[in-house]
């Protein structure tokens, strides 16, 4: 590659990223759900604390995704207990489920977050002493003002409840170098409507599982909702696309796509034991029982 095609990437300082938080209009009474890339940004000056700090600083309160299921989920079912679309396969033996249970670990508030949520919910994690709800599969950390009405919203059969408080709280969904695939908000308002709602399986504690209801399915196609989004404000930060979106609004226009058709913001996949064929036959499962 000669030189005058490399690509130059940006230097950012904290301040750069506080600057640019403050020109998406946030500001101290800001509630926002947090999706981010650290290598979004190009080259952090202090890394993804630089980020976390900034957060903490601008907005009045910071929620963040904080599973562990790398750590407490379990890749199978029990044998014998299958829920219908439910597009998980099942042990073939309690042998097998045995070991995959033994190696799994119960969720405990001081667990490293999942490694595909990225850098910087794990920094806050470990450096900003955030509160963490206590699902062992889809827990959420949170720091700021209403950071426990938001965690208190999530119960272990309704995971998604802490974005509902922050649509009751006016939030906002901050996507920093992500794109909608990160976000979590789609989900909840799949799951309203009956559909990518899937039981899941996790380590309570030695020797003990527990089956969790109303756990997201795919997000591959989520991107399909951006044209659709009528006010989205952004911002460039170094090299990372940084958007804010009112959760309510999120909410609102992936209801309206998927109410004209089922199969909205899934991905085509022909496969028919997938997620996305699961989460579409539950989508229409419900309509057929409101029909009735």
């Amino acid at each position: 590659m000669h030189d005058r095609e490399r690509r130059v990437i940006a230097h950012v300082t904290e301040n750069d990223i506080i600057d640019g938080l403050r020109a998406l209009g946030l500001d101290g009474s800001s509630p926002v759900l947090v999706h981010a890339s650290l290598s979004s940004f190009g080259q952090v000056e202090g890394g993804a604390a630089s980020v976390c700090r900034a957060l903490a600083m601008v907005c009045g309160t910071v929620v963040m995704p904080a599973g562990s299921w790398d750590l407490t989920g379990l890749p199978m079912a029990p044998p014998g207990l299958e829920r219908p679309h439910n597009a998980y396969s099942t042990a073939p033996s309690w042998d097998e489920f045995d070991a995959a249970l033994a190696a799994a670990t119960p969720f405990r508030d001081d667990l490293p977050i999942d490694r595909e949520l990225g850098v910087i919910p794990e920094t806050m994690r470990r450096h900003l002493e955030p509160l963490r709800s206590a699902h062992p599969l889809f827990a959420f950390i949170a720091r700021g003002a209403c950071a426990r009405q938001v965690l208190d919203a999530q119960r272990l059969d309704w995971p998604l409840g802490p974005i509902e408080a922050l649509a009751d709280l006016d939030g906002d969904v901050l996507l920093l170098g992500v794109t909608h695939t990160a976000n979590t908000t789609i989900h909840l308002a799949e799951q309203r409507l009956g559909r990518s709602r899937f039981w899941r399986y996790a380590k309570a504690a030695e020797g003990v599982w527990m089956e969790l209801p109303n756990i997201p399915g795919e997000s591959d196609a989520f991107d399909d909702i951006e044209p659709e989004l009528a006010d989205c404000r952004e911002v460039r930060i170094g090299d990372c696309r940084a958007r804010r979106v009112a959760v309510r609004d999120v909410l609102a226009t992936a209801t309206r796509l998927i109410r004209s058709d089922p199969a909205a913001l899934l991905d085509n996949d022909p496969d028919p034991t997938s997620r996305t064929a699961a989460a579409l036959r539950q989508r229409l499962a419900t309509l057929a029982g409101e029909a009735e």
